[in-house]
């Protein structure tokens, strides 16, 4: 007979489990502070791009300044000295008037800074520029005619079913159920790197919806965007570069050269002059994000054929229905609504606001009713962003200075609309 432990025994296996408990616990923390503070290598030379305009273009839009010395030039000016909370770069425009312009030298060097998923939204302005010059010849409710994508799910897909992110790919991409938007089945390969062909031929090739129907379902996925892309480059054809020059340079009228990516890295491949490789990071210098931002701004409120193209996008967003929304993070997690590749409804207010957002902090914010844009940029997302561009939409909340401060850590507290006392550092 197999006799029980006795008090020793358990009280040995207890201390084990505990420590065994402990040690699991610590790396799991550890790994989530990593993952919280991970900054992505600035990749501007790691992949071939379209390079839109000169090096400086001519006829470039010039600003008008009236600097203001208020409390959120103060608090900007505060959160670009301090390092750690990423911020590199804030601009604030009313009116056709830049009131608060704070930057600081970065990793990014010569100034461009990388857009990250604020490339989406661009490329969605893009296939409005695709729509109203008639390379796409069909509405933006019609199903694509697009071989790269034949016996994929997205054959015969709607278009505004891939510009609002609805193309029922989630069992193989996407943040609904993998919690990354470009990795196949949220591990590898990253499809941003990967040109379409071979991502369809290798990945997608006779795969179906899996059960979840176009049109049903927010998932947030990179490849998507990088399908619609694509699709307008086959559209365009040798027209391409020469729609991103009327966009861009003539229209947006941005002052330095512009980039998007392409999907080849320079370490593995040569350069295509033709095809395919459509990538949405985007590469621009911060006054040129504003400029892009503005022609957004001018469109919606000329009514043009972009302006109503963008007002569609608008009229047929989507509720994102997914987890918690919050005013504290971001664009992404602050707006409740997506179409055409934009951020729509932020939370509690009210009227029509365009939002972009890309990983690491990048913001851009387009306020039509207001005449007001807000971008900032930064190699982190330790920012305030709750201060520095949600309050600045809604002057129905306030900001109030905490008195009590912690000297050795240089905190600031204050408390918003709902009392909740919050504190950056």
């Amino acid at each position: 007979n197999v006799s029980k432990p006795g008090p020793k025994f358990k009280l040995i296996m207890r201390k084990v489990l505990l420590t065994i408990y402990f040690i699991l616990a610590f790396f799991m923390m550890k790994s989530l502070v990593i993952a919280d503070h991970a900054n992505e290598p600035y990749c501007f030379n790691c992949m071939h791009k379209y390079k839109i305009g000169d090096k400086k273009n001519e006829n470039f839009h010039k600003f008008e300044f009236n600097l203001q010395d208020n409390d959120l030039s103060k608090m900007v000016d505060e959160m670009i000295s301090d390092k750690k909370t990423g911020l590199v770069s804030y601009l604030l425009w009313e009116k056709n008037i830049i009131l608060v312009d704070q930057n600081r030298k970065s990793k990014y060097r010569g100034g461009y800074y990388p857009s990250h998923s604020v490339g989406k939204s661009l490329v969605g302005l893009v296939t409005g520029y695709a729509l109203c010059g008639s390379y796409i010849d069909h509405t933006v409710f019609d199903r694509i005619d697009y071989p790269t994508v034949a016996s994929t799910l997205y054959e015969n897909q709607k278009l505004i079913n891939l510009l609002n992110m609805q193309a029922g790919d989630d069992g193989i991409i996407g943040e609904r159920l993998y919690r990354k938007d470009n990795p196949i089945r949220g591990k590898s390969p990253n499809t941003n790197t990967i040109p379409i062909k071979k991502v369809m031929k290798k990945y997608f090739k006779d795969k179906q919806h899996l059960g979840l129907e176009p049109g049903l379902t927010y998932n947030y996925s990179a490849l998507t965007t990088n399908v619609i892309m694509n699709y307008a480059i086959y559209k365009t054809g040798v027209d391409w570069e020469k729609l991103l020059h009327k966009v861009f340079i003539e229209d947006a009228k941005v002052e330095k050269r512009v980039y998007f990516g392409k999907t080849l890295n320079k370490n593995k491949v040569g350069n295509r002059k033709s095809g395919e490789y459509g990538r949405y990071s985007f590469y621009a210098q911060r006054y040129d994000y504003l400029r892009i931002a503005k022609l957004i701004l001018d469109h919606w409120n000329n009514d043009t054929c972009v302006g109503k193209y963008l007002k569609t996008m608008y009229e047929n967003r989507v509720e994102k229905n997914e987890g918690v929304r919050n005013k504290f993070e971001g664009n992404h997690t602050a707006t409740q609504s997506y179409g055409g590749q934009f951020h729509f409804d932020p939370i509690d207010i009210d009227r029509p606001i365009l939002m972009m957002d890309g990983a690491y902090g990048q913001q851009v914010v387009i306020d039509f009713e207001n005449d007001k844009i807000i971008t900032a940029h930064s190699t982190d997302r330790h920012y305030d962003y709750y201060s520095l561009i949600y309050l600045q939409l809604n002057p129905d909340l306030f900001y109030k200075p905490n008195n009590v401060q912690d000297k050795r850590k240089k905190c600031r507290e204050y408390v918003n609309e709902t009392q909740f006392i919050l504190r950056t550092c």
